[in-house]
């Protein structure tokens, strides 16, 4: 009875100690519209490790879950700016940016504008 109650609680303790590898994070990703958020997610979904990434279009945030073991968020971040997408820590490269569609140029005021109405 022993050795039963023991190997429940050692699978258990490893049981629990496993879930600890996934952290969740939110970051702020500049974009515009349903193109970006798809842009976004996908760069984020590609960096190994990442388990789900869903990005709000209204509030610009990302969220995150992906395994520490295997990524980290500054790589997830480099990844998203080499789509043409800032954070605050990694922005695009000028190239990447102007690769984005006319709609999606968040750093121009017209496009902006257009998107509010």
């Amino acid at each position: 009875m022993k050795t039963i109650v023991l190997s429940i609680a050692i699978l258990a303790t490893s049981f629990a100690w496993a879930q600890d590898k996934n952290a969740k994070a939110t970051i702020e990703v500049d974009g515009i519209c349903m193109m970006c958020k798809v842009r976004i997610e996908k760069a984020s979904i590609k960096t190994k490790g990442v388990k789900s990434a869903v990005w709000d279009v209204a509030t610009h945030e990302l969220k995150l879950i992906f395994d520490e073991r295997k990524t980290n968020l500054n790589a997830i971040k480099k990844n998203i700016a080499a789509v043409g997408h800032d954070t605050k820590d990694v922005k695009a490269t000028k190239e990447a940016y102007d690769s984005l569609d006319p709609c999606c140029k968040y750093k121009d005021e017209d496009v902006v504008n257009d998107h509010k109405n």
